[in-house]
Order: structure tokens, then C-alpha cells, then sequence
């Protein structure tokens, strides 16, 4: 197949399988490179997941926030006035504020997860996407919330009863909690979970919050209004003070600062670059010595009158051969790791074909990369040198 497929001997193959021990080293070498960078890959993709995955909970379409707040849950809290003067704007149709802080729910059994919390007026209609805005009508009640129940932490089944319309009682900061509706989100890199509940039960909650105070304001524009021409108009309405952005482009926002400024997405983004790093200089050492082994033949070859493009299609056919193989056994190990980290930490951590297709691309690249820097030595090598 090789041989038709080049049209010639396949002499890479033949001179990688020659060694079977230094070609299983040589796999071994990109698999764990792969591996590498597929676990950075996926755990950065989870940290993306669970930053955007909030801004999805809402129906709105436009974001106004504090100037000096780069995600969801830091910064200042912003005047909610300022929703009033929205108001006045062309094409605004709701302001709606909301609450955000984290709520530490200690458990029967000694264990706690954090519940990021946000808090709305329940009495104004459709602030939440469909699938939760029927539930939440219900929050109008004192002390009742929506409950998450991929929290990490939770066993399985614990808040089954709620479908059935059973409310789930729990304590949190000095008060008892019922979940008569639930909502399924999954724990993140700042919280085990998610908490949705009316402003009323959120102050009680958190006795420090003010209600002209909110993190954030939801802005929902007027049917058929271009929601970035509303942007515009609320930042030449509103003072330098407040953000304003549309949601989804508040949530690429944050996406960007949490993994380009804050020390963890800098962390994951480095590994992948040093597991793009590792695999070339394994793939180089393994080519540069099979380059070294058979100099001579190379330069026999070379004084037969071969150019230097038949040396680099032989070292070029190794580098794609040990990037194909190696690629197999990584991706493989790399979907085990991939659900054994999911369920151990309850992160969103999954392969997907876009991920695969660029580590494949990228390993074709690093191979070929090494490839290209071991064949320096021949492409200077004399054949009257050699014999």
C-alpha cells in the first residue's frame, strides 16, 4: 500500500520497522505528547464551558456591568439607577437587575459545596431561557429557589424528589431553603454548582447586598432593534463607570480574561505549548539518530545524483508514519482520561471533533517540523567525507 501510495519502495517505513524497539519508543514518545496536550486541551475547554455556561441562563441582550468587572462574579456592583436611565435609551425594552454571589451550603453528611447564586425579580417575565422562566415563577414564595443538580458533591439521585413536586429543604447561612424547581449546570473552576432564586430571598441570604446595588443589569431590546446599535447608544447614554456590552460579547470577554490574565487558563494554555514542545523533540531525536544511523546509504544515494527532496520525502514519510501511529494510542488513552477526570472533578471535560482534528494537524505539523530540522545534517553531509 506504502509503495503505490509513494511510488517507490517505502524506505522510511522500512527503516522505522527495522527497529521495532526504537519505533515503539518513538510512538510512545508522541502518544504522550498527544496525551499531553489533549488533558491541557480539555481541561482549558472546560474552564471556557463553565465561564460561558451562565451567560446562557438568561434571555437578554445586552450585559451592564462596573467598569472594573472582567467576569460575572468580581468587580464592583453597579447603581441601579442606572437600569432607570437605560430606559430612556431607543430601543431598550426591559432592565432587569441581577444579583450574583456565592453561597456555601454545608451539607447533613459534613460536605459543602459553593453555589454560585444569582438572584432576579421574579414578578417581571421572561429573564430566564424557557426551560427554567415556568420554574421560576414559583420563587415569588419566600426562601424558595432553583437547585442545580449536577452539583459537584451531590450523590446521585439526591434531588429526584423535586420532579415530583416535592421541595427540597436544606440550610444555608442561618436559613431554610426550599427547592421546588432544579436546573442541571454542573460545578466549575469558582463554584461546585448554581443557585437561582427571587432578589427578596437573596437579600435575606446575603444581609450585606443592597437592593439599589445589583452586580449586573440584563438589558432586552425592542423586537427587531440591533442590539449593538442599543450598545452604542447606552455607552454614549450611560457614564464611563458602567460596561456596556452585548451578553454574548461580555461572556467572550470573560472567556478571554480568565484564560489570558488569570493564572489558571495561563497555566492550561502553557502546558499545551509545552506538550507541542515535548513531541518535537522527541520526534527530532528519533529521526535525527535514524538520519545519523544510515548516513552512508544516505550518501551513496547522494552520489548517485538524489536530490536533497528525496532525503526529505524519506525523513518526511517517517515523521507522518509516526505521527499517524502515534496519534491512535493518544487520542485513546486521552478519551479514558477524559471521563475519568469528568467524573472525578464534575467538569465538563469532553472530546470533541474539532479538538481531535487539531491535535491530529498539529502533531502532522510537529513531526514534520522535526523532520525538517534532521535533515539539516544530511543536506551539509559529503559523500567524499564519509567513505
Amino acid at each position: 500500500m506504502l509503495t503505490r501510495l509513494f511510488g517507490r519502495l517505502p524506505i522510511g517505513w522500512l527503516q522505522l520497522s527495522h527497529n521495532r524497539t526504537r519505533l515503539l519508543a518513538a510512538l510512545a514518545g508522541v502518544a504522550f505528547a498527544n496525551v499531553l496536550v489533549f488533558v491541557q486541551l480539555g481541561i482549558l475547554g472546560a474552564l471556557n464551558g463553565t465561564i460561558t455556561a451562565p451567560y446562557a441562563l438568561f434571555k437578554a441582550d445586552i450585559l451592564l456591568s462596573s467598569s472594573d468587572a472582567n467576569t460575572l462574579t468580581d468587580g464592583s456592583n453597579v447603581a441601579r439607577v442606572r437600569g432607570y436611565e437605560a430606559l430612556s435609551v431607543p430601543g431598550v425594552a426591559r432592565a432587569t437587575p441581577l444579583w450574583v454571589a456565592n453561597l456555601d451550603w454545608l451539607r447533613e453528611d459534613g460536605t459543602t459545596s459553593t453555589l454560585q447564586t444569582f438572584a432576579l425579580d421574579p414578578a417581571q417575565p421572561d429573564k430566564l431561557i424557557p426551560p427554567l422562566n415556568a420554574a421560576a415563577r414559583a420563587l415569588q414564595l419566600e426562601d424558595t429557589v432553583l437547585i442545580d443538580t449536577a452539583t459537584r458533591g451531590l450523590r446521585a439521585g439526591h434531588l429526584d424528589g423535586i420532579a415530583d413536586g416535592t421541595p427540597y429543604r436544606f440550610e444555608a447561612n442561618n436559613r431554610t431553603l426550599s427547592a421546588v424547581g432544579t436546573l442541571s449546570m454542573g460545578g466549575g473552576f469558582s463554584a461546585d454548582g448554581t443557585l437561582i432564586t427571587s432578589d427578596q430571598t437573596f437579600f435575606r441570604l446575603f444581609s450585606n447586598r443592597s437592593p439599589s446595588a445589583p452586580s449586573h443589569i440584563l438589558i432586552t431590546v425592542v423586537d427587531g432593534v440591533d442590539p449593538t446599535v442599543v450598545v452604542d447608544r447606552l455607552r454614549d447614554a450611560l457614564p464611563d463607570t458602567v460596561k456596556v456590552d452585548t451578553l454574548m460579547g461580555a461572556a467572550d470577554a470573560d472567556q478571554r480574561y480568565q484564560t489570558t490574565e488569570r493564572p489558571t487558563g495561563i497555566i492550561f494554555g502553557f502546558g499545551v505549548l509545552i506538550g507541542v514542545l515535548v513531541g518535537i523533540v522527541i520526534v527530532y531525536q528519533i529521526l535525527s539518530t535514524d538520519v545519523a544511523d544510515h548516513l552512508r546509504e544516505y550518501a551513496t544515494f547522494k552520489a548517485m545524483g538524489y536530490g536533497q527532496s528525496f532525503f526529505m520525502g524519506i525523513v518526511f514519510e517517517e515523521a507522518i508514519i509516526l505521527a499517524l501511529l502515534g496519534f491512535i494510542p493518544g487520542i485513546a488513552i486521552s478519551l479514558a482520561l477524559y471521563v475519568g477526570l469528568s467524573s472525578a472533578t464534575g467538569l465538563p471535560i469532553a472530546m470533541d471533533a474539532a479538538t481531535a482534528l487539531a491535535v491530529f494537524v498539529g502533531t502532522l505539523v510537529a513531526c514534520s517540523v522535526s523532520g525538517a530540522v534532521a535533515t539539516r545534517r544530511l543536506a551539509r553531509a559529503d559523500p567524499a567525507d564519509l567513505f
